[in-house]
């Protein structure tokens, strides 16, 4: 099978990581695996902002559980945002996994192909880490409460434009537990008309 292939098929959402940080130059590669993505028109408005600062990152922590405290749920809630607000009540909570890297993909809020090109972005990273041997997963916290004032006002400060929002983020690092098998793929999904 083709290499870029078996990297599609054997990645895997990590949600432990090592403390130890990844090396500028596998960051570095990561990031232009993320600007190679296709953008509608070859726009390429996104931005990738990386923080490996622990305080940084605990701080979105505490600004993302305080947000999940106010998060008003029903039955029709997206049931990771249930779960997400479940979670966020102990402690021990860290949305992105204790990994040493997150990079938050943002996107002007005004561009109408923001969330798609940051996806395709997002992938890549997850797709580059992965063929270094890093861990890596796809986090929506960040998205769901990039409005809320708190944490708004923390994303202004590392940077994030106020007009921009964010469409996703990554967390990346060294795996520090067993690599689960992929999940059967669903039936009935794929339609083909000639």
């Amino acid at each position: 099978m083709n290499e870029v292939i078996q990297n599609i098929l054997t990645r895997r959402s990590i949600r432990t990581y090592k403390e130890e940080q990844i090396s500028d130059e596998q960051l570095n590669i990561i990031l232009e695996a993320g600007k190679y993505a296709p953008s509608g028109g070859n726009s390429q408005t996104w931005r990738f902002t990386v923080v490996q600062s622990k305080e940084k990152i605990e701080l979105l922590n505490s600004l993302v559980r305080k947000a999940f405290k106010n998060l008003e749920v029903d039955e029709k809630t997206y049931r990771s945002k249930k779960s997400g607000k479940k979670a966020a009540e102990s402690d021990n909570y860290k949305f992105y996994y204790n990994a040493p890297t997150l990079i938050i993909v943002s996107n002007d809020r005004e561009y109408s192909n923001c969330m798609a090109d940051c996806a395709v972005a997002i992938e890549n990273i997850l797709l580059g880490a992965h063929s270094m041997g890093l861990g890596a997963y796809f986090l929506n916290q960040l998205t769901w409460f990039c409005d809320d004032k708190n944490v708004r006002k923390a994303l202004t400060d590392i940077k994030i434009p106020e007009n921009y929002i964010v469409c996703g983020s990554a967390a990346v690092g060294y795996n520090s537990g067993s690599i689960s098998k992929a999940a059967p793929r669903k039936e009935g999904t794929v339609d083909i008309i000639r």
